[in-house]
């Protein structure tokens, strides 16, 4: 039988709180009685991604600069769930949409990933949402600067093979709705 490995967590004290960040200090203590202190977690709504297909068969990339790095990328479309978001599906549909414009017929959910679970309490929720079809211009947050890029399946996996989609969570979502779509097969 298994042995137990989660920590009892003693207390909490939140170190700084905001909008985009909250970062709090746990005092644990381990199966074997030894105390962690501290112990950082860094609190974030989930996310959601998808790897999203036009009624055309062109797969929706974005491109844009991302400042921790410094640099510009590409990424999926995708973004933080709302309060206002009744579930996963209605989130992506809205994320998709303020982002990218277009609105699809299907999402199927390809499951849970994790930033970093040592560090971090949210996940990012994955779909393939396919017949997309352009119903409005972007409506981006005023800290957007989205280009739309639509990519055949088969460019998509040369941005990834080339190390041109970085972003590790997204790369996670292409590899699963290429294995629904039945264009990777992982044994």
């Amino acid at each position: 039988m298994a042995r137990d490995l989660r920590w009892k967590k003693l207390s909490s004290e939140y170190l700084f709180r905001d909008g985009w960040a909250t970062l709090r200090a746990d005092t644990c203590e381990m199966p074997n009685g030894k105390i962690v202190s501290p112990y950082y977690v860094y609190e974030f709504t989930d996310w959601v991604t998808a790897f999203a297909i036009t009624k055309e068969n062109k797969v929706i990339i974005e491109r844009q600069y991302r400042h921790a790095l410094g640099e510009v990328n590409y990424e999926l479309p995708g973004g933080c769930v709302d309060k206002t978001d009744t579930s996963m599906e209605m989130a992506i549909a809205r994320e998709l949409l303020e982002e990218t414009g277009y609105k699809f017929k299907k999402f199927d959910f390809l499951g849970n990933t994790s930033a970093n679970p040592s560090t971090n309490n949210n996940l990012m929720h994955m779909f393939l949402a396919t017949g997309g079809e352009r119903i409005s211009e972007q409506d981006l947050d005023p800290n957007e600067d989205i280009e739309l890029h639509l990519f055949s399946i088969e460019e998509v996996i040369e941005l990834l093979q080339t190390g041109q989609i970085i972003q590790s969570m997204h790369v996670a979502c292409i590899v699963k709705a290429l294995e629904k779509l039945g264009r990777l097969k992982i044994s």
